[in-house]
């Protein structure tokens, strides 16, 4: 605090009368006298304008909390500001402090009787009500201990506008707010006015800002069309479908402030390019599968039509697991080196359209516990996307390798017709709380295409979350995936083709890949099928710290399908999960 002076006042202040750590915050972050508590006014009249200053806004500021029955006054050196007569009286206090001490400043807050909410009624402008199915009796219903804070109140006006605009109306507005508080019964009544507005349809969208690239890709994107219902989850929908063209930076879609000819609302998406190249790296290890690097780069709009290119390489060393023994002894051949090198093309909306072309090229020596596997191979293929949520994919795929397990060595020779659907309505990509994600694929690798072994390999995996508060502290999530190779025998198919199980994302507690069949000297073979099922509670204790108890069950089978006469390893525990900025 400043120092007493010839040529200033300086002062302390006190907040008295309330414990309440949050209407005392309030009462601090509205008071003048507080906030310029280290800026000393020139004189005695400068303290007492900031004390009638905060007379009425302290006032205002604890029946927001709820305290309507409560007083503030301001003491300056216990001289009680109440009228003209104890401004004069609270000056010359003040003055008679100057170059000797501070001016001592006590607010005393007497909050009295805490009201509380006792009703709330919305009524249409001709003070009629509206019909439950237009605002169903949740939006109006008041517990019985809700204090009538002007935030409560705020934040039930804000939802109840947020329901008509959810029911298509986009310019819903509360005309008035009517609190009555009933001083007797320490209660609070509020009835707000509410014009809903006309019902209004997505109109003609407009993209702004594409200097960098075609605005045909980004409208392939939006997937509503002029003439569907208005609702905001359709803009939020719209926004992270457009978020989607990597080539985009920030992606903003906003309303428009009148409805066209047609009564459609007029949405404008205005986005911005970013920096078309990337690059990057990483460096890892782990206990069982050793060290490892990896690098990327990626250029995200390669001829200005929204053309991603991706090239990633990976390179790791296996190191003294738990089966290198076991591989010596079965004669397997493995340095203990592993890598692979890949490059993904895609071009989005052909011709406009949602169908994206996707190209894949890859070179791998895949260095795993029980087998070693050297492949290079490609795939191109059509996308269409039906939705945001759900795509279908078809094309041919090629792959030549040589493969070398327990059971001995296989080259072989893969020519394929892939196909495979998605679909994905989760919240959040990293960290979702609700909503569903399946994928499924079937690709027939026929000996008529030259393809030996001549095989058919199918596989689903289907996930789910659901929140059980609003917060999404607490969240079930639930896992079924499933795998079937039939057209050869086990022996006859490569090992990087089988199914494994074990390790994290399949049956947690046990090693990475090491559930199922069983070849020479005890090592895993890999089954011609899959079954994993894992269910688990995400549980938040903080912001940032998390607790999952789970249970994990599956097994990789020797047979096509699924044979429950063999073992099915289960597990169960307890995980810890660290919830940072980006999921």
């Amino acid at each position: 605090l400043p120092i007493p002076s010839a040529g200033s006042l300086p002062y302390t202040v006190m907040i008295q009368g309330i414990d309440n750590d949050d209407v005392l915050k309030a009462l601090k972050d509205t008071s003048t006298l507080y906030r310029l508590r280290r800026e000393a006014p020139p004189d005695g009249e400068g303290i007492v304008r900031r004390a009638e200053e905060d007379l009425r806004r302290l006032s205002d500021a604890i029946s927001g909390f709820g305290y309507y029955g409560g007083r503030v006054s301001i003491h300056v050196d216990g001289v009680i500001l109440t009228g003209e007569g104890s401004i004069a009286a609270a000056t010359r206090a003040a003055e008679a402090f100057r170059n000797r001490a501070l001016v001592p400043v006590k607010i005393v807050v007497e909050p009295g009787p805490l009201y509380m909410l006792r009703s709330i009624r919305v009524r249409d402008l001709h003070g009629h009500p509206f019909a439950d199915e237009v605002l169903p009796a949740r939006f109006t219903r008041v517990a019985y201990d809700v204090p009538a804070r002007s935030a409560t109140v705020l934040a039930r006006e804000a939802s109840i506008i947020d329901r008509f605009r959810s029911l298509g109306h986009p310019f819903a507005k509360a005309v008035s707010r009517d609190p009555v508080v009933d001083d007797a019964a320490h209660v609070m009544d509020v009835t707000f006015i509410v014009d809903p507005g006309p019902i209004a349809r997505i109109g003609e969208v407009a993209v702004r800002g594409t200097q960098g690239i075609d605005p045909a890709v980004v409208r392939s994107f939006i997937y509503t069309k002029p003439g569907d219902p208005y609702s905001p989850k359709a803009l939020s929908d719209m926004r992270r479908s457009i978020a989607k063209v990597e080539s985009l930076g920030s992606v903003r879609v906003r309303e428009g402030e009148t409805l066209d000819a047609d009564g459609n609302l007029p949405i404008f998406a205005d986005v911005t390019d970013r920096e078309r190249n990337l690059i990057g790296g990483a460096a890892r290890y782990s206990t069982i599968d050793g060290p490892g690097i990896r690098a990327y780069y990626a250029n995200r709009n390669l001829f200005g039509g929204g053309e991603t290119l991706r090239i990633d390489g990976d390179l790791y060393y296996l190191g003294n697991d738990l089966y290198a023994a076991q591989r010596k002894l079965a004669g397997i051949d493995s340095n203990g080196l592993g890598g692979r090198l890949s490059g993904t093309f895609v071009k989005p909306a052909l011709w406009g359209t949602r169908n994206d072309l996707v190209a894949n090229v890859f070179a791998s020596r895949e260095a795993q516990q029980s087998y070693v596997s050297d492949a290079a191979g490609g795939t191109l293929a059509i996308r269409h996307r039906f939705s945001d949520t759900f795509f279908a994919q078809v094309g041919v795929e090629g792959q030549v390798g040589r493969s070398q397990d327990a059971l001995g060595t296989i080259d072989y020779r893969l020519v394929g017709v892939p196909i495979s659907v998605s679909y994905d309505s989760t919240n959040n990509l990293l960290d979702p709380t609700e909503g569903v994600r399946f994928t499924a694929s079937a690709t027939p690798y026929a000996g008529f295409l030259g393809s030996d072994p001549s095989i058919f390999v199918a596989k689903a995996q289907g996930s789910t979350y659901y929140a059980l508060d609003d917060e999404a502290r607490y969240i079930l999530a639930g896992r079924l995936g499933f795998g079937s190779i039939s057209g050869a025998s086990l022996k006859d198919i490569p090992a990087n083709i089988l199914f494994f199980a074990g390790g994290g994302g399949s049956v947690r507690g046990y090693p990475y890949r090491t559930l199922g069949p069983l070849g020479p000297f005890d090592l895993p073979i890999g089954g011609r099928s899959l079954l994993e099922a894992s269910v688990e509670a995400r549980i938040k204790v903080t912001d940032t710290i998390g607790v999952v108890p789970f249970f994990d069950a599956g097994t990789a089978f020797a047979g096509s399908l699924p044979n429950f006469n063999e073992r099915i390893f289960k597990a169960a525990g307890i995980g810890l999960r660290y919830y940072t900025g980006i999921g």
